[in-house]
């Protein structure tokens, strides 16, 4: 399984790009896969080519209007891992001992 950290948003649509940025979310909700929404970036959970494939269609769907695009991805990958998306941060709650905020 993969876990897929991405941001990506139009560069010439001004100071505020928040109707783009939903437009990306609602891809990303429609795929049916695990995901959070954080601040800065958005985090997938699924086999790297349904990751990848939600990646191109939100490009796709900003391309349609947008002519300049930024995107940043991170990528983990680990072999037989699932619940990722929960599981690294409850991992590091148990190690520290602490309530980290997620």
């Amino acid at each position: 399984m993969v876990l897929l950290e991405f941001s990506i948003y139009p560069t010439d649509k001004g100071e505020s790009v928040s109707p783009y940025v939903a437009r990306v979310l609602e891809i990303v909700d429609d795929s049916g896969l695990p995901y959070r929404l954080g601040p800065m970036g958005t985090t997938l959970e699924g086999e790297y080519g349904q990751v990848m494939a939600v990646v191109e269609r939100c490009f796709a769907v900003l391309a349609a209007d947008c002519n300049r695009i930024a995107c940043q991805i991170k990528l983990d990958y680990r072999r037989g891992r699932t619940g990722g998306l929960d599981g690294k941060v409850d991992s590091l709650r148990a190690r520290t001992g602490r309530d980290l905020h997620t």
